[in-house]
């Protein structure tokens, strides 16, 4: 079988946009081919004309497969190697094609580190669901890292600057002084676990399946970790960190306003402390504020009303959208505190700068089908950390006399 005939057979099947290329260089080769017969001859031969014009054919049909949309029937890809390993290793615990794949690449951790990396496809999944179930997800900034620890350094003492003359004398500047930040990734774990006859049942989309399974559990403990954890087997969350009064605010605390009244708030215009809370954020941060409460904090905030009669609170314009407080988007977190004396229980600030989460690429599952018989249990684990980036970001709001 010539190659004409062989990138015909591959048009039927379907072929990837590599295939265009290829089959380029084979049309160069073959027209070339036709060009020089007909320079020697004045005429080309039949069989190779015929197989330029094959191959052209080819390519604008190769050309159209890779621009037309998916047909209803078809999917984008085939499953990868991985995922079909994985598949098996999940329904019947083969485990022969995940360690061949460890052999060829060694980017599958054998069953001694915890289990088998899961494919990218089911990762992907997981982080698609974690996205939408978990608040501070949809508002800080988040990472992925290869390593135990992300580090991130910042100036504390920059390098000295000034206006000068066009001829003045350029004084010598200070060199700046640079910190570190350590953001660990600590591990965290799931156990869902399913009968053989689901495991069994091929029209089970294994990938969608472990997603939904992990995602309620995995959600919320990172939400409550990215709120109040102690950075103790946890990321450390914006509510652990050192508070202090916002006139006394300095790096590596957060400042906070306080209402002058011990668990509540001013009997008159009690709103104004939620403006000055705004105001204490410098404007760059101020744009992409975000307000942070539990739900009986949202209750009371949203029977506030400005002087015209209008509340301060408003619902969501969509479906998907989010409810406003001063036209800055609220976010409701169950493990913000409730209003109390001295209770620090809203927070504003721009989660984007501030809060950094860091997701350690992979996922881990570990098959057990022995210690709960008759279910199989699949002890999932993925590495997050979390903290506080960006000390000037994020203000609170103390409901105390100072």
């Amino acid at each position: 079988m010539d190659f004409a005939t062989a990138l015909e057979t591959k048009v039927v099947a379907g072929t990837a946009q590599d295939d265009v290329l290829i089959a380029f260089e084979a049309f160069k080769y073959a027209n070339d081919e036709r060009l020089a017969q007909i320079e020697k001859r004045m005429s080309a031969d039949v069989v190779t004309a015929e197989k330029v014009d094959r191959i052209g054919r080819a390519i604008d049909e190769l050309t159209l497969k890779t621009r037309r949309p998916l047909l209803a029937a078809e999917t984008k890809t085939e499953p990868s190697e991985h995922k079909r390993a994985f598949d098996g290793y999940v329904r019947k615990g083969e485990t022969q094609g995940l360690f061949d794949i460890e052999q060829k690449s060694m980017s599958i951790a054998s069953n001694p580190d915890g289990g088998y990396l899961v494919p990218s496809e089911t990762e992907a999944e997981i982080g698609r669901l974690l996205s939408k179930a978990s608040p501070m997800r949809l508002i800080a900034d988040v990472r992925q890292v290869s390593s135990a620890v992300y580090k991130k350094p910042f100036a504390t003492v920059g390098a000295a600057s000034g206006w000068v003359g066009e001829t003045a004398v350029r004084p010598e500047t200070a060199t700046n002084t640079l910190a570190e930040l350590q953001f660990p990734a600590m591990e965290l774990y799931s156990m869902p676990a399913a009968t053989q006859a689901l495991l069994d049942d091929s029209a089970v989309n294994l990938d969608q399946w472990i997603a939904q399974e992990v995602e309620t559990v995995f959600a919320e403990q990172e939400s409550e970790a990215f709120v109040t954890g102690n950075g103790v087997n946890k990321p450390k969350g914006f509510m652990d960190y050192t508070k202090v009064a916002n006139a006394s605010w300095a790096w590596g605390s957060t400042g906070y306003i306080a209402t002058g009244v011990a668990g509540g708030f001013a009997a008159s215009n009690p709103s104004d402390k939620l403006v000055d809370v705004i105001y204490a954020l410098k404007a760059g941060y101020r744009q992409n504020g975000t307000w942070i409460m539990n739900r009986a904090t949202q209750a009371a905030i949203r029977k506030f009303k400005d002087t015209a009669g209008n509340y301060l609170w408003q619902p969501a314009a969509t479906a998907d959208g989010t409810a406003t407080l001063m036209n800055f988007r609220v976010m409701e977190s169950e493990y913000m505190p409730d209003i109390a004396t001295d209770a620090h229980a809203l927070a504003f600030g721009d989660f984007k700068r501030g809060y950094l989460i860091v997701d350690r690429v992979g996922v881990r599952m570990l098959r057990d089908p022995y210690s709960s018989k008759p279910y199989v249990l699949f002890y999932t684990t993925k590495r997050v950390g979390g903290g506080i980036q960006n000390f000037e970001a994020i203000k609170t709001l103390k409901f105390g006399v100072s």
